[in-house]
């Protein structure tokens, strides 16, 4: 068995930033990766996908990105690459191709099995991130067979699809894109749309995550949100990262040919029941971003930048139409499924009591758990907005190894 004072499961952006943090303590350590570095970016997303925040963004501690194009868009292989050249910069202890198979409380802290053998620690960092497990609705299963049905995670272009119609449930971030490029291809898309922020890629001359980053946006933490259950549920960003930083949202798409409906509430057979709630869930992600607009512009008058960055009417106004709530697939010619409905978490191999909620996510309070030595990182609004965010993860893991080394002190100090 292999001992050591600190073992952190996943080597994503996530365990790469407590690993940094830890090196730079002298804390005795190792990093488990079930695949390569940077796996889930390598095998778990599209070929065409990019990263939603600029290059400039991409930040880690005591690493960040130096290319020549700072406003651009790096790819997910790109980005397994900046992660494995993190991983080089401070030799981190990496152990790959090593999947977990149980946590377990011990006399001395945790005992890890693995498929290469186990190791002890008094302390585990779990850092297999927030986008674990693509989530398809129950109803997925009332489908016909002959429909073709893809999550994310499976998805690799449109040229996986047959040819025909394409139905895209969600439409977040990861909904928007897919329904881009799908009926970019040529196949004629459906996008079910339920609650969703919609936002412009360039507002004012500057990148709209420059504006959230100089705000202070990012960094309001859960000691200062009204409905932290609310915040931790939002959707994800109607955001796209491309040369052109042209915005993605439903007007866009609907110009482009993409039918909209409201949200899928049943599935019988080929027959397709939407909620009638297009128009209002749009009208709320126009409230919502008119609203954010102005508190942009309000700082921008209030910082004096008013009269340095450029005047912008913002993105068109848009109200949606009234989708249909019914669609037969077959007499639409809709012969494949794209589920973007989201992520869920698993932790079959975490094996320690009061770890898991009721509803099976983590027990934490800011990234620590109970019993005393078990941590999480790289979940949403876990300290602050941005903690689930490449640029976020990095601020989380700092304090939480400050806990940690604190805590390994302690914890000596009282076996001495």
């Amino acid at each position: 068995m292999k001992r050591t004072d600190v073992i952190v499961i996943g080597a994503g952006q996530a365990g790469l930033a407590m690993s940094r943090c830890l090196s730079a303590d002298s804390v005795d350590h190792v990093v488990l990766e079930r695949g390569r570095v940077g796996e889930r970016w390598l095998s778990e997303r599209w070929s065409s996908l990019r990263l939603l925040s600029p290059n400039w963004q991409t930040r880690l501690p005591g690493y960040h990105y130096q290319g020549s194009d700072p406003d651009g868009f790096m790819s997910s292989s790109d980005f397994a690459e900046h992660l494995t050249g993190y991983a080089r910069s401070y030799s981190a202890p990496l152990e790959l191709e090593t999947t977990v198979r149980s946590v377990r409380a011990a006399d001395s802290g945790y005992r890890v099995a693995t498929d290469r053998g186990d190791f002890a620690a008094a302390s585990v960092v779990l850092a297999t991130g927030y986008c674990d497990r693509p989530f398809v609705p129950a109803m997925a299963r009332r489908l016909g067979p002959d429909v073709r049905q893809l999550s994310p995670s499976d998805y690799r272009g449109p040229e996986q699809l047959p040819e025909g119609g394409v139905l895209v449930v969600g439409a977040s971030a990861t909904g928007v894109q897919l329904a881009d490029e799908i009926q970019r291809s040529g196949r004629p898309v459906t996008l079910a749309v339920g609650s969703h922020l919609r936002l412009p890629r360039r507002y004012r001359g500057r990148d709209i995550l420059w504006w959230l980053e100089r705000m202070g946006i990012f960094g309001e933490t859960v000691d200062k949100v009204r409905d932290l259950d609310a915040a931790r549920r939002a959707p994800s960003w109607q955001l796209v990262g491309r040369d052109d930083h042209r915005s993605l949202d439903l007007p866009t798409l609907q110009a482009q040919g993409v039918r909209l409906c409201g949200r899928l509430t049943d599935i019988e057979g080929s027959r397709l029941h939407f909620a009638d709630d297009l128009p209002r869930s749009a009208q709320e992600a126009e409230r919502k971003l008119w609203r954010l607009l102005a508190r942009i512009d309000a700082f921008a008058a209030v910082s004096g930048m008013a009269e340095q960055i450029e005047v912008d009417d913002g993105p068109c106004r848009f109200r949606a139409p009234q989708g249909p709530t019914r669609l037969n697939l077959r007499n639409a010619g809709i012969r494949s499924v794209v589920w973007a409905t989201g992520y869920r978490r698993s932790y079959p191999w975490l094996q320690v009591r009061g770890a898991l909620d009721p509803a099976g996510e983590l027990h934490h309070h800011k990234g620590v758990m109970e019993p005393g030595g078990l941590y999480a990182l790289g979940l949403r609004f876990q300290r602050r907005r941005s903690s689930s965010f490449i640029d976020g993860v990095g601020d989380d893991a700092v304090e939480l190894s400050e806990h940690l080394t604190t805590w390994l002190r302690q914890r000596q100090s009282r076996a001495a």
